[in-house]
């Protein structure tokens, strides 16, 4: 059980696999935990590359499920599909979009380096009310199932660390903002925007 109320959002494209993976292993973990996509429309893979199954934000992970059942039963419990949208039913009804969202969190965490971008960019167009200081770290993640897992954990443990060191980070009445990119591969950037500072400036390689 963490030891703060640390405010947790996990973001990648669609809110179906990598976001979702990490929404199930936090919440079990006694985290307040939001998860979204940063996609215009949520897709799944289809019977080729360039045939991708297309939903609108406003389907549920339910309808998802029963139509690929009805489409191809066989093709989408072999590659997963089915069991992970069994897996997003349980936790809440419908994918989310990191855009329509106006709640605060402490820490964002993405998945990849586009909906990274996709996210700080949204923050920074925002009209600001608060002085709250969010911080937005990529961990990129391959999109498949093994690699959500082992994202997940991984994001887990940032977050575990996140409570212990005490992210929220409090100068006066402005957090400086910051961006850089982290050494390790696998967490490539991160930013620490202040709603009233603007863009986060951009540093060297660490």
């Amino acid at each position: 059980m963490p030891s703060s109320p640390l405010r947790v959002a996990v973001v990648c494209s669609s809110n179906q696999n990598r976001s979702m993976e990490a929404h199930n292993i936090l919440s079990k973990r006694g985290f307040s935990v939001r998860s979204f996509g940063t996609g215009t429309h949520v897709k799944l893979p289809g019977p080729a590359p360039d045939k991708p199954n297309v939903y609108d934000f406003k389907t549920t992970y339910d309808q998802m499920y029963n139509d690929l059942l009805r489409k191809d039963k066989e093709l989408y419990t072999q590659n997963g599909i089915l069991h992970m949208l069994d897996r997003n039913k349980r936790i809440k009804p419908r994918p989310e979009r990191f855009q329509n969202c106006r709640d605060l969190f402490d820490l964002i965490l993405t998945c990849e380096e586009r909906v990274y971008d996709q996210v700080v960019e949204d923050l920074n167009s925002r009209e600001q009310e608060t002085c709250q200081p969010v911080h937005v770290i990529n961990v990129d993640i391959q999109d498949n199932h093994e690699e959500a897992t082992l994202g997940a954990f991984l994001i887990c443990e940032l977050c575990q660390f996140s409570t212990q060191r005490t992210w929220r980070t409090r100068s006066m009445s402005c957090f400086r903002s910051s961006r850089r990119r982290a050494a390790e591969p696998s967490c490539t950037r991160s930013a620490s925007t202040d709603p009233l500072a603007g863009r986060p400036g951009r540093h060297p390689p660490s």
